[in-house]
């Protein structure tokens, strides 16, 4: 039984074995489906034998599409949605949404699932008592520095998400600033090629210019007033 008109479903953020069963009620139970990708959740969905309609939403057409499923959900319609991975809201379509939920009072619901910061932040071997997400780095250089000296003195560890094309980059700028700084590039998570890179961002930086890694990357840095 569906008792919320909307539901914000967390999804595998690789492996497709690690949705939960509530997760596939509720996606089996709602009459449609909003999500970032109609293909990629398709695929999941198929793979589940789940059969719903389905509504694009990502961040072209959220502020857009956000006051019509409201307004479906006030008249009965009961909706899931999810993004391609993860949760919904987390640098990724979903926030918008919840404020036309909030202002015309249409109640929702968020059902944990997978998630790539605390999955990574567990798997670095960084301290985990105190963190801080920051969503994807700048890409101009000069804001990234700033965003990347902040974390080096922060006391606690700071988490990013980061481009393979500049993750090489990325941690090179880091090893400029503080050679010995600990830090972590979680790679592919829960995929089959799931690798942890951890070590001083010099080290990291050396094996990096010979084989740069590829895939998706959660790139984590251990404050200077960190514990250690």
């Amino acid at each position: 039984m569906i008792e919320y008109p909307v539901s914000f479903v967390g999804l595998p953020i690789g492996n497709r074995e690690d949705i939960t069963r509530r997760a596939l009620q509720v996606l089996e139970g709602v009459d449609c489906i909003c999500c970032e990708d109609t293909r990629n959740t398709g695929m999941l969905l198929s793979h589940y034998g789940i059969k719903k309609p389905l509504l694009s939403l990502h961040e072209h057409n959220e502020t857009a599409r956000a006051p019509e499923i409201a307004a479906r959900a006030l008249a009965g319609e009961r909706f899931a949605v999810v993004t391609d991975a993860g949760m919904p809201g987390v640098s990724d379509p979903g926030y918008r949404l919840i404020q036309e939920l909030k202002a015309r009072e249409v109640a929702f619901t968020v059902l944990p699932g997978p998630s790539a910061v605390v999955t990574a932040l567990v798997g670095s071997g960084l301290p985990c008592d105190a963190f801080f997400f920051g969503g994807f780095l700048p890409v101009k250089s000069g804001k990234k520095g700033q965003v990347l000296q902040n974390a080096l003195a922060a006391s606690h560890t700071s988490i990013f998400y980061e481009s393979p094309f500049r993750i090489v980059k990325t941690v090179k700028a880091l090893a400029e600033l503080d050679p010995a700084v600990p830090i972590c590039v979680a790679r592919e998570l829960t995929k089959v090629f799931e690798t942890y890179h951890r070590g001083p961002a010099a080290e990291l930086a050396a094996a990096f210019e010979k084989q740069p890694p590829k895939g998706e990357m959660v790139l984590l840095i251990g404050g200077t007033n960190a514990p250690r």
